[in-house]
C-alpha cells in the first residue's frame, strides 16, 4: 500500500468551530475533502441564501424526526451565534480556496430518516419523541452537558444510547459509519492526502472500518479547548500531525 495521509476531524454541528476546521484543511493542504453530507444536503448548504426564507423553510414534506431535529439544531446554533454546519460549509469553502476536491460521503439523510421512522418500535418513537422534547427546552446547556458526558466516556455514552435507542443508533450511526468508511476507502485509492470533516460521535465507528488505512484524528474536544486546539494548530502548521506515533 502506497503512503497515505488521512485526517478526520471529529465536529459538531452546532458549534462555533469554522475557523478552525478552516485552518486544519487549509494547512494541511489535501488533495480532497470528504465531508458528511449526502448531495441534496450539500446543495442546499452551499446553495445561495434566499432574502427571505420561507416559513416552514421548505420543510413540511421531510420526515418528521429530520424537521424536529433540523429546527433544534438551527436554534441551537443561534444560541452560540453560528449556522448550523457551519462548519462544513468551512471545510467545503476551504477546499475550493485550495481547489480540493469536495466529496460526499454520507447515505442520503432523508431517507434514512424515512427508513428509521418505519422501523422504530412505537415505544423507541415515544422515548425519542420526549427527549428531543426536552433537548429543545434547555437548549445549549443540553448540548453542553451532553458533549461533556460524551468525552467523558465515549464508550460508556454510546453503549447507554445504544440500549435506550437501538433503531436510533443503528440507523443514524452504525448504518452512517459503514457507509462513510467505504466511501473513504474507495477515495483512498484516488487521493493520497484526505481530510474527512464528519460529526464527532462517528469517528470511532469509522475509524474501526477503515483497515490498515492510517488515520489522524482531530476531535471535538481538541477544537473546543484553547489548549488542545492550539496544541492541534501547531501540530499542522509545523507538519508534525501524527507523527508522535510515528516514533
Amino acid at each position: 500500500m502506497s503512503w497515505k495521509m488521512i485526517t478526520i476531524i471529529g465536529t459538531g454541528h452546532v458549534f462555533r468551530i469554522a475557523e478552525p476546521v478552516s485552518f486544519i484543511v487549509k494547512n494541511i493542504w489535501p488533495q480532497a475533502v470528504l465531508v458528511e453530507l449526502d448531495p441534496r444536503r450539500y446543495a442546499a448548504l452551499t446553495a445561495p441564501a434566499p432574502p427571505i426564507k420561507p416559513v416552514d423553510d421548505g420543510m413540511k414534506n421531510l420526515p418528521k424526526t429530520y424537521r424536529r431535529s433540523a429546527k433544534y439544531q438551527n436554534r441551537v446554533s443561534e444560541e452560540n451565534r453560528t449556522e448550523t454546519g457551519g462548519e462544513l460549509l468551512a471545510a467545503i469553502n476551504t477546499a475550493n480556496m485550495i481547489r480540493a476536491e469536495v466529496v460526499c460521503i454520507d447515505l442520503d439523510a432523508e431517507q434514512n430518516m424515512k427508513e428509521m421512522e418505519a422501523e422504530m418500535p412505537f415505544w423507541e418513537s415515544k422515548r425519542l419523541g420526549f427527549s428531543m422534547m426536552s433537548d429543545s427546552l434547555f437548549g445549549m446547556r443540553k448540548v453542553g452537558k451532553t458533549q461533556n458526558d460524551f468525552m467523558k466516556d465515549e464508550s460508556g455514552y454510546m453503549a447507554d444510547m445504544r440500549r435506550k435507542y437501538p433503531t436510533f443508533i443503528r440507523k443514524l450511526i452504525d448504518e452512517r459509519d459503514a457507509h462513510m468508511a467505504r466511501r473513504i476507502i474507495e477515495e483512498s485509492a484516488r487521493f493520497d492526502n484526505m481530510v474527512v470533516v464528519v460529526g464527532d460521535a462517528h469517528v470511532e465507528g469509522i475509524c474501526a472500518k477503515l483497515g490498515d488505512l492510517k488515520v489522524n484524528k482531530i476531535r471535538l474536544a481538541d477544537l473546543l479547548d484553547p489548549e488542545r486546539l492550539e496544541k492541534v494548530k501547531d501540530a499542522v502548521w509545523n507538519d508534525e500531525l501524527g507523527k508522535e506515533h510515528d516514533s
